[in-house]
């Protein structure tokens, strides 16, 4: 059945293949290099014969920087120099990594008589290969390079499959496994996927792979693994995973492994999974009502110590009360903006000009302390709100001629709204990030219990990239 399968698929090529393509395409590309500039010179040779012999040659031609020295390359016939060829097959370079084209190692394990674990029939060799076979599909329409260690039934070893991805120079390296239990067999089911336990970049990949594929098939989400045992993902100097895909031993899981529609699923979510390793959606992560002493320089350390870029909108007094951490705030690279002066809303709202003698104050408060002055904005409960309804038009307007850039948000850990666990604010953020391309998230530094869940927040969107607001960014708006 399987192999029937894998003999319609027989474009996916093996690394070895891939790479005398590459090869054979160079070839091409030298050769047509050479005929251009073998047709451009007897161009110009013709042309010059013509010129001469209508006695012209002698007057213009002379007059014209270069033309006598007909034996160099004439700059307006310009040809590509043409490279070397090389001296063996073997001496070729890796494709240049600034084609922007990340190569996909995908590894379906055993093969041969190796055939993994096995239940009524059904082997993992023969599912590992099925699945990688349609990952490798999906990634090739995103304009992935992709190689299989194996194409077919043949065993390939673990040494060679390492081997094979550092020779390519793979990007990652991604080993596709099924699982077996003898005890409880029917009742221990699901994914789980391992990384290399020293490898950041590891566990975000294993983390953006495991996500997506529970998220595509609806199967039991088993623990995230760390480890240092499995030799594929140990070997490889990239970044590397392996996924166990489901248990055999587990009749209802077995049906699904075997179904090619249940197949595709999980080969679309571990391509989305790569996808977003490499293309990562934007968040903005941006804290409303600082600076605190306290809780705005734990911020900043998770901050720094994470690599993250965030954007805080300050109120004046709090900058007044705490100069030295909004000058931190933007030492650090950080954005700062302006939420307001005094988080009265009574009188910040009672009228345009009110709202703007605010905002006055409160931006000559942070250039005070910090030296910048900022035209990024957010407007306390948002630029339309209930207590600005009537004059949330022409107060936008106002800001706007004055330069300032406003942002509302489309996330929200809803840190504010109400007093949870930390755990609730991560899956508040979750639940309203919606799995966005670009997302600008809702929190407040002031508040002790968002500062206790953000490390695991920052943890918990492997698929997107933080970045802090610009005047550049175009606003999200209510």
């Amino acid at each position: 059945m399987y192999g029937q399968a894998s003999d319609k698929r027989v474009r996916i090529s093996h690394g070895i293949t891939e790479k005398m393509r590459r090869r054979r395409a160079r070839r091409r590309r030298r050769l047509l290099k050479r005929i251009g500039f073998v047709a451009a010179n007897l161009f110009l040779v013709c042309l010059l014969f013509v010129v001469v012999r209508n006695g012209l040659a002698a007057k213009d031609l002379s007059q014209s920087a270069g033309v006598t020295k007909m034996q160099t390359k004439p700059q307006s016939f310009a040809a590509e120099p043409v490279e070397p060829e090389p001296e063996s097959e073997e001496a070729l370079p890796s494709e240049p990594e600034e084609d922007g084209v990340y190569r996909i190692v995908l590894d379906p394990g055993h093969g041969g008589e190796d055939e993994g674990c096995s239940r009524d029939g059904v082997c993992e060799s023969t599912i590992n290969l099925a699945i990688a076979l349609y990952t490798a599909d999906f990634l090739r329409e995103e304009g992935f390079e992709v190689i299989l260690t194996r194409e077919d039934e043949t065993n390939v070893s673990l040494k060679k499959r390492v081997e094979m991805a550092e020779d390519v120079k793979a990007d990652i390296f991604v080993s596709i496994h099924q699982n077996a239990c003898e005890e409880q067999a029917e009742t221990v089911n699901g994914i789980e996927t391992w990384y290399y336990e020293s490898s950041e970049n590891s566990k975000r990949l294993a983390t953006l792979i495991h996500q997506s594929a529970v998220k595509k098939t609806k199967a039991v989400e088993r623990t995230l693994q760390k480890g240092s045992g499995l030799y594929v993902i140990r070997a490889t100097s990239m970044p590397a995973c392996l996924i166990e895909t489901g248990f055999l031993s587990n009749t209802q899981e077995r049906e699904n492994l075997i179904d090619a529609d249940y197949q595709k699923k999980l080969a679309a979510g571990i391509a989305e999974g790569i996808k977003y390793y490499f293309f990562p959606k934007t968040m903005y992560l941006t804290f409303d009502d600082g600076p605190s002493a306290e809780n705005t320089n734990a911020v900043l350390d998770i901050l720094r110590e994470k690599g993250v870029k965030a954007t805080f909108f300050v109120v004046g007094e709090n900058v007044k009360k705490h100069p030295e951490v909004a000058k931190r705030i933007v030492e650090e690279g950080h954005s700062i903006g302006i939420h307001c002066n005094r988080h009265d809303y009574d009188t910040l709202y009672a009228s345009v000009d009110s709202y703007l003698e605010d905002l006055e104050a409160a931006n000559q408060a942070v250039l005070e302390a910090t030296g910048v002055e900022t035209k990024l904005l957010r407007f306390p409960g948002g630029s339309v709100n209930s207590y600005n309804r009537e004059i949330c038009e022409e107060l936008t307007k106002r800001v706007t001629e004055e330069g300032y850039v406003y942002f509302d948000w489309n996330g929200s850990l809803e840190d504010a709204v109400k007093k949870s666990e930390p755990e609730q604010l991560i899956l508040n953020a979750k639940a309203t990030a919606l799995d966005r391309k670009k997302v600008v998230m809702l929190a407040h530094d002031i508040v002790y219990n968002t500062t206790q869940c953000l490390p695991d927040l920052l943890e918990s969107f492997p698929e997107y990239r933080f970045e802090a607001l610009s005047e550049e960014v175009k606003p999200i708006c209510f």
